[in-house]
């Protein structure tokens, strides 16, 4: 099952896309990718929920209060820089775009009001070639570790924190 985030300080659209991702199949090259929808109607909310939640996809919005699209992926990519980016914006101007693939390196930009079948065809997709680039570092890692430049501890902890985001850092207190 794949983590999907949606990120959109508008209600309405949030509820429009879990219902659409709820009942449309996302399917592509003939796999059915089973999905679960988290939504979040802040930046700060999503951030926090990504710092302990593994998510394969996160589908932003561009223009948001305190925090727009584009910084919010940019921090998302700290914490998860493995999971697949997305925007949907109504705004389509063309800095934004640029600065998306440069800063947040996403995969799409998608613009408001979106076509439903693009929009589904479009996280198939980005999940496609998530997959896919997952897989092609787990090979590069595991011929790091044959090379000896890698130890398989290291490799372990890699994969344990792709699992679960957070669980090989230690946060020491005072005491």
């Amino acid at each position: 099952m794949y983590r999907i985030m949606l990120v959109d300080d508008e209600e309405n659209i949030l509820k429009a896309l879990r219902r659409l991702l709820t009942i449309t199949p996302c399917i592509y090259d003939g796999i059915e990718y089973k999905i679960r929808v988290d939504c979040f109607s802040t930046a700060d909310e999503a951030l926090e929920f990504a710092r302990h939640n593994a998510v394969d996809l996160v589908l932003s919005d561009y223009r948001m209060p305190r925090k727009d699209g584009v910084a919010f992926l940019k921090e998302f990519k700290e914490i998860q820089p493995n999971a697949a980016r997305l925007i949907l914006s109504g705004y389509a101007d063309l800095n934004a775009v640029i600065g998306a693939i440069n800063e947040a390196q996403i995969y799409r930009f998608i613009n408001k009001p979106w076509n439903d079948y693009e929009l589904v065809s479009s996280i198939a997709q980005a999940l496609a070639y998530r997959n896919l680039m997952l897989e092609n570092l787990h090979l590069a890692d595991k011929a790091r570790v044959d090379n000896g430049a890698m130890s398989p501890q290291e490799l372990e902890r890699k994969r344990l924190e792709e699992q679960e985001p957070g669980i090989t850092s230690v946060n020491w207190g005072p005491d």
